[in-house]
Order: C-alpha cells, then structure tokens, then sequence
C-alpha cells in the first residue's frame, strides 16, 4: 500500500505540493489546525489552483490533527516560526522512522526539528517555485522553479522521489543541500528585506545596485566562512537576475507585511546576522539593514523577530 502524505500547511507551496499529488493519484491529506479551518474547506469545495490562468478545484481530504491514522510522511509547509510547534501538535501520531520533510525559508528552524525528532528522518527542501494564495484554499501558481532535497545525514535516495516526478513536481536530490539553504537565504537576504524598506516589486531593486553590491558583498564573505564558498560564487549576479526574472513579483516578506502578517526576518536576516556575530565577522552592511527592517516592523505593529 502506498504511503500516504500528510501535508501541514494549506497555503502556497503546501498547496502548490498538496494538489499536484492529489491529481497525480497519490494519497495526499491535508492537516487543518481547527474545526473552523475544516468548515472553511468544504465550503471553498476543495483546494483551488490556477495554472495559467485556469482553476482547477481538487477534493483534497482534510482532517485535524487529532485525526487517529499515524503518520509515516509529513510535509511541513507552514511558515519557519510555526513550524516545530505544528509538528508538535501531530507528534503523538508519528511513526518511529517516520520522514519529515521541511519547506521552510532560510535556516534554522530545520536544525531546530531534526534536534527535537532524532528518531524521525528529517528531509530538508530548498524550493525556487513561484506561488501565491490568492484567497483561502486558492493558491496560484505564479512561476517556474525547482526543489532541491537532501538529508543532513547524507543517507540513500528515498523511494518516493518517483511520486514528485509523476506529480509534476520537479526536483533534484542534493548531497549538499546545506549549502542550497545557504544560497536562497543569501539571495533573500539581499532582496526582501530591500522590498520591504523600499515598498516595491523585486524587479524596482535593480535601481538600488549600490545597496544590493554593499549586501551581496557581506553575504559572500559570511557564506565563505561558513564554509559555503560554492553557494558564495556569482552571487550578486544570481541575485540580480532572480531581481529580474521576477521584476512584477512581490517578494514573499513584502507580501506578509502588506497582509499584516508575521515575517521569517529572523530566520533569514536575523540568521544572517547572528551567524556573523558567532565567526567574528563584521557586517555593517547587513546588521544596519535588520536595524532598519525591525524598526519598520514595529512601526507598523508587527513582530521583529
């Protein structure tokens, strides 16, 4: 019998994964905080997705998370601040062996979990996809990208990397998926917080190149003595070309704050700078940008951490 996926997290990328599963016939089963939660499901009439302009509406099952069934798979897709106490609230129903795969933005939320759930086998992602929620249970798939997945223990391939490739869920197994997270945290270091600041679409940034070098600059130097010198080569060209290829698009923290919700700052620049502080380095550059982007937050009454 197959094993079934249970995802945490119905937003974007949860949803991005969740449906695509779905339609592909694997057993997929969405996890729902409340009963309140549920009722909002049935009446949206499933998980909506658009793909180029078309929504499609998928009957994903849903449950809570005192369902009875255990759990052997779990994707985790909910923001790096909820996460650990999510999979805390299913942790009585995981199996011993169970996988955990992780989609949170930047690090250590990561390391957090597979500390906390020594006898789970954590999978880390790193995911460059483009997605949004439009309205609740409606996710629109906004771009193009890949997901990157890997174990820090460097064990064998899992067997259900076939279910993505059958999804349409497109992927690559990555020995060093440490230094994949080191690299989207820097890229989005060097953006969102700048989106934010500057109130713009990503594209605008490529007008601030002197603030985005100063960035991508810091950020090279951490990322070498963090021993990532790979994730550090052509950075700052990376960077403005993910600026470009998503020049319409508001980046995920501008989007959290235009909401009034909490963002991943400390997961991210917050990281960044912690990082720095623990190897000596200094990061003027860097650190007065959290200065800046905390000071936002509280000015408009949303958490800086």
């Amino acid at each position: 019998m197959t094993t079934a996926w249970h995802v945490l997290g119905a937003g974007s990328l949860g949803g991005l994964w969740a449906t695509r599963l779905f339609r592909a016939g694997v057993p997929v089963r969405i996890i729902l905080r409340t009963s309140e939660r549920l009722a909002d499901y049935h009446a949206a009439g499933g998980l909506g997705l658009v793909e180029d302009g078309q929504l499609h509406v998928y009957p994903v099952p849903v449950e809570l998370p005192d369902a009875s069934a255990p759990i052997r798979r779990l994707l985790v897709a909910c923001k790096a601040y909820d996460a650990e106490a999510a999979i805390a609230g299913v942790a009585p129903r995981l199996i011993k062996g169970a996988e955990i795969l992780l989609l949170q933005n930047g690090l250590g939320s990561q390391q957090a979990i597979a500390e906390r759930w020594p006898k789970s086998r954590c999978v880390f992602v790193s995911s460059t996809e483009g997605a949004y929620r439009q309205a609740d249970f409606r996710i629109v798939h906004a771009g193009q990208g890949h997901n990157w997945l890997g174990g820090p223990d460097h064990s064998v391939l899992p067997s259900w990397l076939a279910e993505l490739g059958a999804a349409g869920i497109p992927y690559a197994w990555a020995d060093d998926i440490l230094g994949k997270l080191w690299r989207k945290l820097a890229i989005n270091c060097a953006i969102n917080p700048l989106t934010v600041l500057h109130d713009c679409r990503n594209g605008e940034l490529l007008t601030h190149r002197i603030l985005v070098h100063g960035l991508c600059t810091e950020l090279g130097e951490l990322l070498r003595v963090c021993n990532q010198a790979e994730a550090a080569d052509g950075l700052e060209d990376d960077v403005l070309r993910v600026a470009e290829a998503t020049a319409n698009n508001y980046s995920s923290m501008q989007q959290d704050v235009r909401s009034g919700r909490r963002t991943e700052v400390s997961f991210l620049l917050g990281q960044a700078c912690r990082t720095a502080q623990q190897h000596g380095l200094r990061t003027p550059e860097l650190c007065g940008l959290l200065e800046r982007l905390q000071a936002f937050l509280r000015h408009h009454r949303l958490p800086a951490d």
